[in-house]
């Protein structure tokens, strides 16, 4: 008898929770009676006809907590179906870990109908102790006619209450997602597929199905088509499952995109074909002299002394390289969701293939997409559930404006910056000139202080702005990441100040008639006044509050009335204070805003709308100019663990206003609007509405006694 992995609690069983994430990228935990699996991760598929690598060793040696193996193909084996009924699919494999089953759709596909009935397989899959099944869908092959497409759709949605019920209380089951590759069927399978629920119970894993002939082809541009439009009808408390995908390739930007699951078998066909698998292509062993990729399973040998074993002893070799090649890419990219740096790797491994840099491209372009198209509406949402500013530094590339964090965080500052109301003398109107300053590289501050305090000195009313490769920012956000974090340039020549792709644009702002000048840093030994430098720090504290937690200027203004700042050693804001009481701290890892709790109380009591009570479906609003701090409203009997200071958790939350951003400060209230306690949210509006496990709200402060 093997020893099982210890089952979840019974109260978590199939909750999925969200860790870590970058934008739609995420780090999960899926809780099954055999084990909690992290995701994202790979299922190696396994025949158990034929075993090129044993599943007991992809557990002990390779790390794999979860294979996948097809149910039909057991059912159909004398032996293995009494064995699997009699001692369970686990004993059968001699796995201890999450064990998936697929259906016998795919071989359908390949060998024309299955002989086994809908609810019949699925109740295969309950007896013989699966922990997450499949449901019998209709595999839609890209070469089927619309009219087969939406058959295939209608029938596999109308197999699903079915296949739920025959589950049972103990299997989880995976609800596929099909439409060929056709957006408005993808989503309409999503919404269909993800509203389908029995006995209050829904369809556990969502896989997109139907692709693997897109992959075959290299039909990366169509492959990624159907995953964007597949996701943009799912709930995100579901993960979600690229069926037959396989190659290390493709991982980082389908994780990027939002998928959490993975199975293929190709570590074993690749294997078998004398092929081996690396981060950036395959590579045919046949006329290798050196290995293009390493590992520690080829360390050992020659490609020719390879080449020279017994096939079998040849194809369990370049097996368990594919494997740990795989692992590897995985555990870089789950390494790269925690340091926010997944898209910038989608970016570059996108390069290493024209078919795959096609489909990257067609994924950028689906950001200009409006909402009535599927993938326009996905990429919308994912950037929306970026963090905009982020500590780590940007790569220059010819993407680099196309990366989610960065649109949001532009997007944001277009929307949300506005012209001081007042200049540093006292005056007020609109600015008698306009100085845009280039040719220096981050720190802003230090590099243009003395010209900064020679240019305000001489014109109070004047407008200052930074060239940066992203375009013009505020002087007064001078160090707001990702703008200050860029490893390139300016190029040091003065442009147009309008080009499209910045988001601070002179005529926007009714600046393009106002004299115009371009300065570079200075050596002048100029002290900035101590008048200047503190109507910048008002400026630059009401800023950070309007672009980051939407706060209205004028609002912004009356908090920081009478402030005063702690500096540190470099001249950089430290805490804002207000008569000796501590309201915010600049952040000076990456420019943004932290709330402290008479800073969250002060913008707090401005609030005069009600809390929000609900869900708003209305995701266009996100971008709302100034709506006011994000709240989020919980269940009473959170309120005393929050208000002392513990995070929100999902389940918990019965409101949030839709602008709420990843990241950034928001306030949690009760059902009267009462402040409970300030945090930076950990979720967006619509992941809080669904999701049941994990942290919603990492808590600063409680505001409670």
């Amino acid at each position: 008898m093997i020893e099982e992995s210890p089952p979840c609690r019974p109260q978590d069983f199939g909750k999925f929770e969200i860790v870590d994430r970058d934008g739609a990228a995420r780090i999960g935990k899926i809780h099954t009676n055999h084990g909690i699996l992290t995701t994202p991760t790979l299922l190696p598929v396994v025949n158990p006809n034929i075993l090129t690598v044993e599943p007991r060793e992809m557990w002990d040696k390779f790390g794999f907590r979860a294979l996948i193996t097809n149910s039909y193909v057991i059912w159909k084996h004398e032996k293995l179906r009494e064995k699997a009924l009699e001692e369970g699919v686990h004993e059968l494999l001699n796995f201890p870990g999450v064990i998936m089953t697929d259906s016998g759709t795919f071989q359908s596909y390949v060998y024309g109908d299955v002989e086994v009935g809908i609810e019949e397989i699925v109740e295969f899959q309950r007896d013989i102790g699966v922990d997450i099944g499949t449901m019998l869908d209709v595999f839609g092959r890209p070469d089927m006619t619309r009219e087969e497409i939406e058959a295939a759709v209608d029938t596999t949605a109308n197999r699903a209450n079915a296949s739920l019920s025959s589950a049972g209380e103990k299997l989880l089951l995976n609800g596929p997602i099909q439409g060929g590759t056709h957006q408005d069927l993808r989503a309409e399978s999503s919404s269909r597929m993800a509203a389908s629920e029995v006995g209050g119970r829904g369809f556990s894993v969502h896989p997109i199905g139907g692709i693997v002939p897109l992959m075959e082809t290299q039909r990366y541009s169509d492959l990624f088509s159907v995953i964007l439009s597949s996701m943009s009808a799912l709930p995100s408390d579901r993960p979600v499952h690229i069926f037959g995908c396989g190659h290390p390739l493709l991982f980082p930007l389908c994780i990027a995109l939002g998928a959490d699951l993975f199975d293929s078998a190709a570590y074993a066909l690749f294997a078998k074909d004398g092929r081996i698998l690396s981060e950036e292509g395959t590579h045919r062993i046949d006329s290798a002299v050196e290995w293009p990729v390493s590992s520690r399973y080829l360390e050992d040998y020659t490609p020719r002394e390879v080449r020279e074993m017994d096939k079998k002893s040849r194809t369990a070799l370049l097996a368990r390289h594919n494997l740990e090649v795989t692992q590897r890419e995985l555990s870089r990219c789950r390494e790269a969701i925690r340091n926010g740096s997944i898209w910038n790797l989608a970016e570059r491994r996108s390069h290493a293939s024209p078919h795959l840099r096609k489909a990257f491209k067609q994924v950028l372009e689906a950001i200009q997409d409006g909402p009535e198209i599927p993938s326009g509406r996905r990429m919308a949402s994912i950037i929306s559930s970026t963090d905009p500013v982020r500590p780590s530094s940007e790569p220059f590339s010819e993407d680099v404006s196309k990366r989610p964090h960065i649109i949001h965080a532009g997007t944001l500052l277009e929307n949300r910056w506005k012209l001081p109301g007042s200049w540093w003398d006292g005056s007020t109107g609109p600015p008698s000139s306009v100085v845009i300053l280039h040719g220096s590289n981050p720190p802003w501050r230090t590099a243009y202080g003395s010209v900064v305090a020679e240019i305000l000195q001489d014109e109070p009313k004047t407008a200052i702005f930074v060239k940066t490769p992203l375009g013009l920012i505020p002087y007064s956000l001078e160090d707001l990441s990702p703008w200050c974090r860029i490893e390139g340039n300016d190029d040091s020549i003065p442009g147009d100040p309008n080009l499209k792709e910045s988001y601070i644009r002179l005529d926007r702002l009714s600046l393009d008639k106002i004299p115009l000048e371009y300065r570079i840093a200075s050596d002048s030994d100029i002290m900035m006044k101590n008048e200047i430098r503190a109507w910048l720090d008002r400026c630059s504290t009401v800023d950070r509050l309007a672009v980051l937690c939407g706060v209205k200027p004028s609002d912004g203004c009356r908090i920081t009335d009478g402030m005063n700042v702690r500096h540190s050693k470099t001249g950089r804001p430290v805490n804002v204070l207000s008569k000796d009481r501590h309201l915010f701290s600049p952040r000076l890892n990456d420019g943004g805003i932290s709330l402290a709790l008479e800073g969250a109380k002060a913008i707090h009591s401005l609030m005069d709308i009600q809390p929000p009570l609900g869900f708003s479906n209305h995701q266009e609003n996100h971008l709302q100019t100034h709506p006011g701090i994000a709240r989020v409203t919980i269940h009473s009997d959170a309120i005393p663990f929050v208000g002392a200071g513990r995070n929100v958790m999902h389940g918990f939350v019965i409101g949030a206003d839709e602008w709420i951003t990843v990241g950034q400060p928001c306030l949690v209230v009760d059902e009267n609007g009462t402040l409970v306690a300030h945090g930076n949210s950990n979720s967006t509006m619509h992941e809080m509405s669904v999701l049941r496990k994990g942290v919603a709200v990492r808590i600063r402060e409680g505001a409670l006694p």
